[in-house]
């Protein structure tokens, strides 16, 4: 399902550049010339993100930006800025907008910040502001789940949401650790402030210190105009460092500099800004291993993980599947236009039974697809695709046709991680460093990968 874009902007020019470039990215786009036609088709029309321009005749940016935070809720919005008014874009960050970018258009940079708000918007739906039955017996804080692993969850949730204390969120990718941040920072006293995500991973090593610290005019070739880091957007409120694990070294010690002192320095800059922040820190890698190794300062280690929350893979929590589908059918039914009631007997032993090493975004995206290319009102086992192994096999158990569970799971992933690969790399032709940004890994993970699956790109 394509993504619904609208553009904003009282210049035809922009409007169809940025139609164009986004078009070619996949996306479905419409356009306004001003904030007026836009709250008109965002009251008639769905829509998965608005990129608008700041300064329009009549009703501009920010009365755009004010009528979304109040109507649409969860609806990102990215700014539009000239250079010169790059102080405004950031006063629209701290209402609530989720990005800006700058005229004229760096194409990683607008991708990167499309794609990073597409995601959040896809997440956001998942929020049981949609539903409010779901709080009632089906979760809490905006998450479903009734198992154990998930009280507990819930139980650290309540107890240090409200503080200033840093938290380390730990977990298998696709568990639901941007939610939990999200939960944590919507139950504190810093709901009203901003919520700022860092994905480290998918950050260039060369781009680290000036995507966390921001950087000043003339500070290196290109910088035309000076632009705050993250913790500068975040300040007063939560900033989360999602793949932590992934930081370069030297970033490491700039980081816990920051974090013990509450004090960033823009590269260029000669003197350090004062940050209020609450920061919560996500990875799906063993930080105490990674210390062990070597790779990860035991120092920085300390100082994040004040307050773990682990948050369990879906196969120790398999009785919250029903519960997990039952919340992507009601979604997808609306989202889709289709009227699928349930799953059968069948179909939910299947997903019962199967490993999900993908986690819940994996059961997300076999639901979605089970909705979209059925065309009966309740599913069964051939209806959601992506379960059975390659040799059509059973899904699960340790004796099937003489393969071990671990070895189905192992190859079912590994096809699957070769397939997006190489997709993600035919969608950004073949740069390594744009794919891997797509992928949300490192650049050096990406080679890693593409050598083990005979992809090219032998790491450096």
């Amino acid at each position: 399902m394509r993504s619904r874009i609208l553009v904003v902007d009282d210049e035809p020019s922009i409007r169809k550049v940025l139609q164009a470039h986004l078009a070619r990215d996949g996306h479905a786009v419409e356009t306004a010339t001003d904030g007026g036609e836009a709250i008109t088709r965002l009251e008639g029309e769905p829509f998965d993100l608005v990129i608008t321009d700041l300064k329009m005749p009549g009703v501009g940016g920010l009365e755009l930006l004010a009528h979304v935070r109040q109507n649409l809720p969860g609806l990102p919005l990215i700014v539009i800025t000239a250079h010169g008014t790059v102080d405004s874009a950031v006063e629209a960050l701290k209402l609530g907008a989720f990005d800006y970018i700058t005229k004229p258009f760096d194409l990683a940079e607008l991708r990167t910040a499309v794609d990073k708000a597409l995601r959040v918007e896809k997440a956001s739906r998942r929020s049981v502001q949609e539903d409010p039955g779901w709080r009632e017996g089906k979760g809490r804080f905006d998450l479903i789940g009734v198992t154990p692993s998930m009280q507990r969850v819930y139980a650290l949730v309540e107890k240090v949401a409200d503080s200033p204390t840093t938290v380390l969120l730990v977990g298998e990718s696709g568990t639901g650790k941007e939610l939990v941040a999200r939960a944590l920072h919507s139950h504190s006293g810093r709901r009203d402030k901003p919520f700022v995500s860092v994905n480290c991973g998918a950050i260039p090593e060369n781009l680290f210190e000036s995507e966390l610290f921001g950087y000043e005019k003339g500070a290196f070739t290109g910088a035309v105009t000076s632009k705050p880091g993250r913790f500068e957007l975040a300040d007063g409120g939560t900033l989360l460092l999602d793949e932590v694990g992934e930081l370069p070294r030297d970033m490491q010690v700039k980081l816990l500099r920051a974090l013990q002192e509450r004090k960033v320095e823009r590269v260029g800059g000669i003197r350090p800004t004062a940050v209020d922040v609450r920061v919560i820190a996500a990875t799906n890698v063993d930080l105490a291993a990674a210390v062990a190794a070597g790779r990860f300062r035991e120092d920085l280690y300390y100082r994040l993980n004040v307050i773990q929350i682990r948050l369990p893979p879906l196969r120790e929590r398999r009785e919250d599947i029903p519960l997990l589908v039952e919340h992507f059918l009601a979604r997808f039914n609306e989202r889709l236009g289709k009227h699928v009631v349930g799953v059968d007997g069948a179909g939910m032993a299947q997903l019962m039974a199967w490993s999900w090493p993908g986690n819940i975004r994996e059961l997300e995206n076999v639901v979605e697809r089970g909705v979209l290319l059925s065309d009966v009102d309740v599913l069964g086992a051939d209806s959601l695709p992506g379960l059975l192994p390659p040799s059509g096999g059973p899904t699960a158990g340790p004796d099937a046709d003489g393969v071990g569970l671990k070895e189905l799971v192992r190859v079912h992933t590994a096809k699957l991680e070769r397939a997006l690969i190489l997709k993600s790399l035919e969608q950004e032709g073949g740069n390594v460093t744009r794919a891997a940004r797509r992928l949300e890994i490192s650049r050096k993970s990406l080679q890693l990968k593409m050598k083990e699956y005979g992809l090219r790109e032998d790491p450096e």
